[in-house]
Order: structure tokens, then sequence, then C-alpha cells
């Protein structure tokens, strides 16, 4: 199973994106740009980097009722955007809107369901009145989001292996909290690196701090990618 590599493209300015892309070389394909950069510059944004001939991981995360969720998809179809992640939690009702408007707006377009943050422990999901250890919210959540015809799921390395055995081989798992072995964690509680990563059955590995904080990230990259080799 093939694994790849999308940078979190989690930074101040257009200008520093651009530059910071410059540096990470050309063997990097897949870009996540998340609120940080989409609250700044929207749209316009999201084609510069298309035209860059980058694949487009948007990061939004929706959250509301069907409609209109629906209607931000229906929206959203117009971009060069591959990937599109929406919150598991809103349920099945948004869930079943979001996939019938992406399949009659954009039907490229894969939907990716986010199933709990990797900033989330089980004293956090406690806090918000979930009396659940993460791996069975995980659990729950991306089958009830499979169940609505959503085939992308969006989970900590940590579930990785557990969604794979659930939800067979055709579905598409991305995973955040990926760190190199002397990185911090920073806010992130439930992390592992590229390599175990890929072995559980990941498709496509967030990086973000472990490239942006390198002093050459086209190295880091490169490291990363040959630890991903079957």
């Amino acid at each position: 199973m093939k694994c790849e590599v999308a940078l979190a493209l989690d930074v101040e300015s257009r200008e520093e994106a651009r530059a910071f892309l410059e540096r990470t070389g050309p063997s990097l394909k897949w870009v996540k740009i998340g609120l940080q950069l989409y609250t700044r510059y929207g749209p316009d944004l999201v084609d510069e980097i298309a035209e860059m001939d980058y694949s487009i991981f948007l990061d939004l995360k929706l959250h509301d009722i069907p409609n209109t969720v629906a209607g931000a998809i229906r929206s959203i179809a117009a971009f060069p955007v591959s990937l599109l992640t929406l919150h598991a939690s809103g349920g099945p009702e948004m869930l079943s809107a979001a996939q019938q408007e992406r399949n009659q707006s954009a039907p490229r377009l894969r939907l990716l369901a986010v199933t709990a943050l990797t900033s989330m422990d089980a004293d956090q999901l406690k806090a918000v009145g979930i009396d659940k250890t993460p791996v069975d919210l995980v659990r729950q959540l991306a089958r009830m989001a499979s169940g609505c015809g959503i085939d992308g799921f969006v989970c900590s390395p940590r579930e990785v292996t557990v969604l794979r055995e659930d939800l067979g081989p055709d579905a598409y798992l991305v995973t955040p909290g990926i760190r190199l072995p002397a990185d911090s964690p920073d806010e992130q509680k439930r992390i592992t690196t590229p390599a175990d990563a890929a072995k559980a059955g990941a498709n496509l590995l967030v990086v973000g701090r472990s490239l942006l904080r390198a002093d050459n990230p086209a190295e880091v990259l490169a490291t990363i990618q040959q630890s991903l080799a079957p």
C-alpha cells in the first residue's frame, strides 16, 4: 500500500508559503491548506498553490447543519481541491448530505471524516462529556461515517491499525500527529513516527512542524519518504 506525505502549510503569509514550498523541493505532491491561511487568503491561495502543480488538501473541518455543509461543498466544487475535511461528529444526516452533494457537484473530490482530533486524549474527551477512550470514539465515528458513504478518514496514527481492520483495504486513512523521533510532541497527544504510521496502513501522512522547523526541509522530506518504502 502506497503511503504519501502532505505538508501542513501552517505559516503566517502567502509569501512565506511560497518561499517554503520553493525550499521543499519537487518530490512533494500534497499540500494541506488549513484555517490559518484559508481564512486570510481564501480561494485565491488555493488556486495559486494548485497552479504550482501541487495536489490540494483543504482542511476546513466543516461542521454545521446538513444544508449549510452541502452548500459549502457546492461552493468548493469550483476549487482545484482533491481532499476536503468535515467532522464525523456532525452526524449521519450531515455526512449523507455532504456525500450526496459531493456526488452531484464534485465527483473527483474525496471527503475525509475527522474522527477525534490528535490533540484530544481521554481526559480531554471526558471534559466535553464523552466517556470513551479515543480509540473507541474513533471506531464508532468512522463506522458511522462509512455507513453514510464516506470513504476517507482522519485519525491519529494510534488508530490506523484498528480502522484498517474495521473498514478494509479501500478506506483512505489520513494521519496527522506525525513526529520524527527527535521532535517535541507539542500539543499533540496521540503521535507516532512516519515509518510506524505507514506500516500500520496509513495512506497519507500530514507533516507540519517536522518540515516547517527544519533547516533543510527538502532533506527531511526525502528522509521521511525513504522511511515509507515497503
